[in-house]
């Protein structure tokens, strides 16, 4: 499937990307800009998706390869749970073409505020690294695959929840878990957008102007991560967190 796209949407598309890919990069939620702009830009739902998925996953791949090269996340750390995330990604998005996943709309907002009122009201949460709950191997075989299989078959806050779970099962601090979450969440949307260029749904003229986006997005998103850590991070997956959930809940009561 292909459009042919006006010089001024494509630019639109590529500012809301930009900034998108900032905003995922840090703290996860960057869907909710850019899913609207497609169906906006008059793509039908189930290509909006694919597309969607496509120009996120350049951004995650940006700020994954941002965090491996500047050594917040070691390779070694991640690769069992890049595995896990990619199956359960996979099988996520084959069975969401077949399940409405409307069953667990009800559940994503409150999981939602969770996180935001655990980062609000525990200010130390995350500040510095503190023993596991559960061993890498267990994460790698659990939680790794269950969020990842999340993203497949939803998608939005999949970055928060990688990061939340890292913090809380593994005893990571803030700038490591949402380092780890962005090589899992990376590979995640890999795993998914295969799935979707199988099955023919990108609009690849649309997408290339978004990836653009997503990349410079994601860089400058990187950067201040590295530089700044929870204090840059922790309010805004707070806001995102909050954000996500609202969103759900118009769509709901609508």
């Amino acid at each position: 499937m292909d459009l042919v796209l006006s010089p001024e949407l494509l630019a639109a598309l590529f500012g809301v990307a930009l900034v998108a890919g900032f905003i995922d990069t840090i703290a996860g939620g960057g869907g909710l800009l850019t899913l609207p702009a497609l169906l906006l830009a008059q793509v039908p739902p189930v290509a909006a998706l694919a597309t969607n998925k496509l120009q996120g996953s350049f951004g995650s791949l940006t700020a994954a390869l941002t965090m491996l090269r500047r050594g917040v996340v070691r390779l070694d750390d991640v690769r069992e749970l890049v595995i896990g995330s990619l199956v359960g990604s996979a099988l996520g998005t084959l069975l969401v073409q077949f399940v409405d996943p409307g069953v667990l709309m009800f559940l994503i907002p409150i999981v939602l505020v969770l996180i935001a009122l655990y980062f609000l009201l525990v200010p130390t949460a995350g500040l510095e690294e503190t023993r596991p709950r559960i061993s890498r191997r267990l994460y790698s075989l659990t939680l790794a695959p269950l969020v990842g299989f999340y993203d497949g078959f939803l998608g939005p806050g999949t970055g928060s929840f990688f990061a939340f779970s890292k913090i809380w099962f593994r005893g990571r601090n803030l700038l490591g878990a949402t380092g780890a979450a962005k090589v899992m969440n990376c590979a995640s949307n890999v795993a998914s957008l295969v799935v979707f260029v199988a099955g023919g749904k990108v609009i690849w003229s649309l997408g290339a102007a978004m990836i653009a986006g997503q990349v410079l997005g994601a860089l400058i998103g990187s950067h201040a991560m590295i530089r700044h850590g929870s204090r840059i991070i922790r309010p805004l997956v707070v806001c995102m967190c909050l954000l996500m959930a609202l969103s759900y809940l118009y769509k709901e009561v609508l």
